[in-house]
């Protein structure tokens, strides 16, 4: 059978599929003076990464760029998802990161509500109202822009993945989720990288020391690396 006149393989669309837009949030928090991140294993029966040890993260929902929160984006954050997005988009995905880490672990980044409104802003959509009913609004102010990547075009999933870095040292709630990820753990670094991981987040895994500084606070990122594929090559570029 020739070349030409061979079936295309069922795996491979025709077609490059659009990516999705999609945030993750990474979380490190000090332990003995060792830094550690927020991981969880994905469950063997999903179609997208099953039995991987990921950071919490998804899909942008139509609602999070509209739901109220307690703290908004520093400009520097929100200009550098500006480049690629609109400031409502860009923020949408900040809060999606925050929406998705609640719904997979638990745990809340936030700031308490005032007791005499506890109930969820009026009008709530359903995927934020569990959020405000807990009894907090989500803050942003904490996040740090740290990197993207852009699933490659021959993928039938596809994704661009913004990855956003804050300090866990101060989240409300209690360590557990809706079964999308086992086993969540605070992690060390160097045990992480030894992890069966995707490999955008194995790159992100072993760049978080260059985000930090020696104390392990998180600095303000003067560049963000975007992983992406460019006329059949991956490559680094910066925004």
């Amino acid at each position: 059978m020739s070349e030409k006149s061979k079936p295309p393989r069922p795996d491979v669309p025709r077609r490059a599929v659009r990516p999705r837009d999609a945030a993750t949030l990474v979380l490190l928090r000090q332990v003995r003076g060792k830094t550690n991140v927020l991981m969880g294993l994905r469950h063997g029966k999903h179609k997208f990464m099953p039995d991987q040890w990921v950071f919490p993260g998804g899909r942008v929902d139509r609602a999070d760029g509209y739901a109220h929160a307690a703290t908004e984006l520093r400009p520097h954050v929100s200009n550098f998802l500006a480049k690629t997005s609109s400031p409502h988009r860009g923020r949408a995905l900040a809060m999606a990161a925050v929406r998705e880490l609640y719904e997979e672990t638990g745990m809340i980044l936030g700031k308490r509500l005032d007791k005499t409104s506890r109930q969820a802003p009026q009008n709530a959509a359903p995927s934020w109202a569990p959020f405000y009913e807990a009894g907090f609004a989500p803050t942003l102010d904490g996040l740090e822009y740290v990197y993207r990547a852009v699933t490659p075009p021959f993928r039938p999933i596809r994704f661009n993945a913004r990855f956003f870095l804050a300090d866990g040292s101060n989240l409300h709630g209690k360590l557990q989720g809706d079964g999308e990820l086992l086993d969540l753990s605070w992690i060390p670094i160097p045990k992480a990288i030894e992890l069966q991981t995707p490999p955008i987040q194995q790159i992100v895994l072993e760049a978080i020391p260059g985000f930090v500084d020696e104390t392990g606070k998180i600095r303000r990122q003067r560049k963000v690396p975007v992983r992406i594929m460019r006329h059949g090559t991956r490559r680094i570029e910066y925004e």
